[in-house]
């Protein structure tokens, strides 16, 4: 199973539009967060975790040829107002509708947006189409050709987004992206355990209302025994080495191109 981080920012970019001097390095190209969202190969699908505003240059950037499905975690604007250049992989598929799973809300927040794109296939060649399906809740599964992912429900301000756990059947890896999110969920806990992976809300080095702060990120990883966990959706409050400086050596700070294969 590979993993590719497409974007590791959050809402406003990193940096953001008339950045403030906080000490962010920003000679270092791991400080330059485009909004965040993840690429995922289990067996032979391409998975597409959410469609930021920069998920054109960000598949131009990470060479992403080819995509079998989008889930979409929550509605936010950051995460799926790119939706409109999935276009190009509606006509790679054979001018058919991208199936598109995520939970009502948001999947009604694409109907509002995308009216256009919510058919069978595209309205012209060259057109996007959504297959918009309601995403299966832990202890059910999506399956799909190669494995399954699970997906539970995460608090996020007034708003729920999709956690969700990645399995491969020919290797046994297990991914858990757990992104814009306030804590962990017992559910949630319980289906982390035993991942090659996590990848976990971090968001800035102090409390936020809606998203975990680095320091709780670290406690819930602690908590959880993980092996190997990583930080995304960070803030410009967040200088790439000075955290990193600062983090147990089995937690790291993920970073706009970031590529990992488990097997």
């Amino acid at each position: 199973m590979n993993i590719t981080f497409l974007g590791t920012g959050t809402s406003q970019g990193v940096p953001m539009l008339a950045h403030p001097n906080t000490g962010l390095d920003l000679e270092n190209p791991k400080n330059w967060r485009t909004r965040s969202s993840i690429h995922v190969q289990l067996g032979e699908m391409q998975i597409q975790i959410d469609t930021s505003p920069d998920f054109r240059s960000q598949c131009l950037s990470e060479s992403i040829n080819w995509i079998d499905l989008v889930i979409l975690t929550h509605e936010h604007s950051d995460h799926l107002l790119g939706m409109d250049d999935l276009r190009r992989y509606c006509t790679l598929l054979g001018e058919t509708a991208m199936p598109v799973y995520s939970t009502q809300e948001t999947l009604k927040r694409v109907k509002d947006i995308f009216p256009y794109a919510v058919r069978d296939k595209p309205l012209y060649s060259g057109y996007p189409a959504f297959a918009l399906n309601t995403m299966p809740e832990a202890p059910q599964a999506l399956e799909v050709p190669g494995g399954r992912i699970y997906a539970t429900r995460l608090p996020h301000g007034d708003i729920e987004t999709l956690g969700l756990v990645f399995e491969e059947d020919a290797t046994g890896a297990r991914i858990a992206y757990f992104c814009d999110c306030k804590r962990l969920t017992p559910i949630a806990r319980e289906m982390a355990q035993g991942v090659d992976l996590l990848i976990l809300d971090g968001l800035r080095p102090n409390e936020h209302a809606s998203h975990l702060s680095i320091p709780e990120a670290v406690e819930e990883a602690r908590n959880l025994g993980m092996p190997h966990t990583y930080l995304t959706h960070m803030c410009y409050l967040a200088d790439h080495d000075t955290i990193e400086a600062t983090l147990p050596e089995n937690i790291r700070l993920a970073y706009d191109g970031l590529a990992i294969e488990i097997d």
